[in-house]
């Protein structure tokens, strides 16, 4: 596979600790619990806007990095991330949904100063009609492990264009312009362009890039780690990268690791959905990695689970897509950490060559019916 000099000796250097144990296979590297809680650093959130002149289009931008050890975190409601209008019609969503479902305050120093030091750069993307902070638990859980997150708002493909019933359409019209919105935040985080704090561009490793995608997301960080020889690795969550009805990525052609991780009662994509991602896995080549999460639905690994009708599946009950029986959705709350953990166990091993990590992945943690794959 093509891996930058720095991490492919990484990770080739981890792949030989999981391989070989601590002393020749006899006493095996244990699994890196750390991953399933936060970490040494605390976390810092900043908000920005990008713009792309030739595009004519302004991105809200929003960046999770580990900050100064000084740095006094004080949560705050999740709609705060908005300014108005927006605050106040996501406060008021939060206020008629159930209180078990989606997402309620932000754990984050907003405007801290940056730890010292340069940490590996992880770009998100969102998921079809989202939100550039629905993956907010994720990138919070990697910023205190070391890691700079930075996600854009999809302009014209938000939940503030469900709301007003004037999105983009799930098209690859679409996913060309959203591939192009996630390559401008990365060319953005790595040169230090107009728009990004001195400071945050200068917390960057520009030789460690990751990308992580959340439904329509998935679709769009394959694209990007497809066409972007930068990119050292790329997790897409509940969803294929590659797939029919939005062609345009042919996994087999990516010669860098890719994780996927299935929610096994996702009535959004269905068993032909999580199906594709089972082929994506299987024509993935070295490095790739795959966890299926039981009684998990295609919201569960999000923050916006519950907060409008299209984002009910995955908290409280539900309707089975692989049988079509009643049943209770893994706890939101829980879904969220369980792709935290795995979200900093996939990115700790493959750009940073913690063993543990990698280790992590294949260990069917935290405790529940889940199965896990690696190649």
């Amino acid at each position: 596979m093509f891996l930058r000099p720095a991490v492919a000796v990484a990770v080739a250097f981890a792949l030989t600790l999981v391989g070989c144990g601590d002393d020749g296979g006899t006493n095996p590297v244990e699994p890196d619990l750390t991953v399933e809680s936060a970490g040494t650093y605390p976390v810092g959130t900043a908000r920005f806007s990008l713009v792309d002149l030739a595009r004519t289009r302004t991105l809200p931008t929003q960046v999770w990095y580990p900050a100064a050890a000084t740095t006094v975190v004080a949560p705050f409601p999740i709609s705060e991330l908005e300014d108005e209008p927006n605050r106040t019609a996501y406060a008021d969503l939060l206020a008629a949904a159930d209180p078990a479902c989606p997402t309620r305050t932000a754990s984050a120093a907003r405007d801290a100063v940056p730890a010292a030091g340069r940490f590996p750069l992880i770009a998100f993307s969102h998921c079809h009609e989202c939100t550039r902070w629905s993956a907010e638990t994720i990138a919070e859980r990697l910023a205190s492990h070391g890691f700079v997150v930075v996600a854009v708002d999809h302009t014209g493909n938000t939940l503030w264009n469900q709301l007003a019933k004037d999105g983009l359409p799930l098209s690859t019209a679409t996913l060309a312009v959203r591939v192009a919105d996630l390559e401008l935040a990365i060319d953005a985080m790595l040169s230090g362009a107009k728009g990004v704090p001195v400071d945050l561009a200068a917390a960057v490793d520009p030789e460690r890039l990751g990308v992580m995608g959340h439904s329509f997301g998935a679709v769009t960080i394959g694209k990007v780690t497809q066409d972007d020889a930068r990119v050292d690795a790329a997790l897409a969550l509940a969803a294929p990268m590659e797939n029919p009805l939005l062609p345009g990525v042919t996994v087999a052609a990516i010669d860098r690791p890719l994780g996927f991780l299935l929610a096994r009662e996702d009535n959004s994509i269905t068993e032909l959905g999580n199906d594709f991602i089972r082929t994506n896995f299987q024509n993935a080549g070295a490095g790739a990695w795959k966890a299926e999460l039981a009684d998990a639905g295609h919201w569960s690994v999000s923050d916006l689970v519950g907060v409008v009708d299209g984002f009910a599946p995955g908290c409280k009950q539900g309707t089975r897509q692989t049988d079509g029986t009643p049943f209770t959705y893994l706890d939101a709350a829980t879904g969220r950490v369980i792709a935290a953990s795995y979200a900093t166990a996939f990115f700790k091993s493959y750009l940073l060559a913690d063993a543990g990590a990698r280790a992590y992945l294949t260990s069917l943690r935290p405790t529940g019916a889940i199965t896990a794959d690696i190649k």
